[in-house]
């Protein structure tokens, strides 16, 4: 027999510190399967990032031109599912099972290295180090006042027909609806310019459905001339996502399951109808249970809807798609910030510079000072951050409207900058103004070099959702997004 040859010398590609609510458990089971996702090295990435600031600038003459996938990159991503085992030979690193502080367990390395020819032709592999936390946005949307079935309009919605109706008719800061939504910000009597060519895309994940029983009712009761649409919109299932429409059993309903889908979807239709609304539902299988024979963690579902890609070679200039998900970036590895960020920009996106001046939330408001202080920063949010997309803050009541925050539970919109991204151009006549008007406030705390966020922001608290039958109001809402997407459509 010939003898082996010599392996190829590997080096460290990238390192990174566990994250501190984050405990190692043991050793990653040499049969767990990872889903590993390579990027490779992306050509021209600085004429790509001139091309996305151009035609998300408002004062540029392409503004507004968005790419297409092929415009933007080639298929510069490599999927692979092996078994711990291979991975680590690959990689030259040890996996290992870690407990989240709030129970949840992930299988991840804190280093990983590739031969050295490899490392200019690699960004990055993942999962590794990222420590992302992939949790249903219905863990934070509380169900204050469930009304039941038996739903009696107040006076306020008497005016749901009527014609040049006020913000103070319409709308009741205790139980937003639709015709409160469409009368304050102007859209009452609007009708699309171009019917048949906009859409909305709504993504689900871990679990989470539209129910087309709900949405009906609702519809019903907040939109009727749009209540058709609960049995039209669209389904698109990617990797086996959820699209159940029986009723919940005790166990979803104790868990909120479909709290947040139908409140997406009948907030989307009541607002954007009749711009058709299409539900990306990707399958996920939360939590991973490391002690239960699991031999694959499929509660990674972001990338996989990344990766699905838009259904045309052009899609229409003002698809809105919808993203619920953002965390911190401390936990989530960016060595190569731009890979993941550039990612969404295969589709198209409004232009984040829109009411920049409403970037009024207090930068990190939602974590303790005396966190802030031990940490010396606190970290922005992925990828809320991220230059290509459009990131919207919450806001409550109507005189004045000013940001929501819930002190029962310390919640407030919040926004932040950058640490990885610069601030762009356009963001320059009026950011150093915001930030000048903080004086010392969280000095040293945040960049302020970085590009901020949010870059717009709606009405995001006290929103009426139909859900298992009946009528709630929930108090700590995360739907501006719907609503900004409702009315962009």
């Amino acid at each position: 027999m010939l003898p082996r040859p010599p392996r190829t010398p590997y080096a460290v590609k990238d390192s990174h510190a566990v994250p501190r609510k984050w405990t190692r458990v043991g050793p990653a089971p040499a049969d767990h399967r990872i889903n590993l996702q390579i990027g490779l090295k992306q050509s021209h990435s600085d004429e790509l990032e001139r091309h996305l600031y151009e035609v998300s600038d408002p004062s540029h003459h392409r503004y507004g031109q968005h790419l297409t996938s092929a415009e933007v990159a080639a298929k510069n991503w490599i999927k692979v599912t092996l078994p711990v085992q291979a991975v680590e030979g690959l990689l030259d690193t040890t996996y290992s099972i870690y407990k989240h502080e709030e129970g949840d367990y992930t299988v991840r390395t804190s280093n990983w290295s590739l031969p050295h020819h490899l490392h200019e032709h690699i960004e990055t592999i993942q999962p590794t180090n990222s420590f992302l936390r992939p949790a249903p946005m219905r863990s934070t949307l509380k169900p204050v006042n469930p009304i039941g079935t038996s739903y009696k309009s107040p006076k306020w919605h008497s005016f749901l027909n009527a014609s040049n109706i006020t913000v103070a008719q319409a709308c009741n800061a205790t139980a937003v609806t639709p015709l409160c939504l469409r009368t304050l910000y102007g859209t009452y009597d609007y009708t699309p310019k171009v019917p048949g060519i906009n859409r909305i895309g709504l993504t689900d994940y871990l679990g989470e459905s539209n129910n087309r029983s709900d949405i009906y009712l609702f519809l019903q009761v907040f939109r009727p001339e749009a209540a058709s649409e609960a049995y039209t919109f669209t389904f698109d299932i990617i990797a086996n996502g959820s699209a159940q429409q029986s009723p919940d059993n005790a166990t979803q309903i104790g868990a909120g399951t479909d709290l947040e889908g139908n409140l997406d979807a009948e907030t989307l239709i009541a607002i954007g109808y009749p711009t058709p609304l299409i539900t990306f539902t990707t399958g996920g299988s939360p939590p991973f249970d490391h002690s239960a024979s699991t031999t694959t963690d499929t509660n990674e579902p972001y990338l996989t809807w990344l990766n699905y890609g838009p259904r045309s070679a052009r899609p229409p200039a003002n698809n809105q798609h919808l993203l619920r998900r953002g965390r911190a970036n401390h936990p989530l590895r960016l060595r190569h910030p731009r890979m993941p960020a550039i990612r969404p920009t295969r589709r198209p996106r409004h232009n984040p510079a829109l009411c920049i001046r409403r970037l009024r939330h207090r930068p990190h408001r939602r974590l303790p000072l005396q966190r802030r202080q031990k940490h010396n920063h606190v970290p922005p949010s992925f990828p809320a951050s991220c230059p290509y997309l459009t990131t919207v803050g919450a806001t409550k009541n109507f005189a004045p409207e000013v940001a929501a925050f819930e002190p029962a539970n310390n919640f407030a919109s919040a926004g932040g900058f950058s640490n990885y991204f610069p601030r762009p151009a356009y963001q320059d006549p009026y950011v150093p103004d915001y930030i000048a008007s903080l004086g010392s406030q969280f000095q040293g705390l945040y960049n302020a070099s970085g590009r901020g966020y949010q870059d717009i922001a709606a009405q995001g608290f006290r929103f009426l959702t139909m859900w298992d039958g009946g009528v709630v109001v929930l108090g700590r809402v995360r739907v501006r997004r719907r609503r900004r997407g409702g009315e962009f459509g």
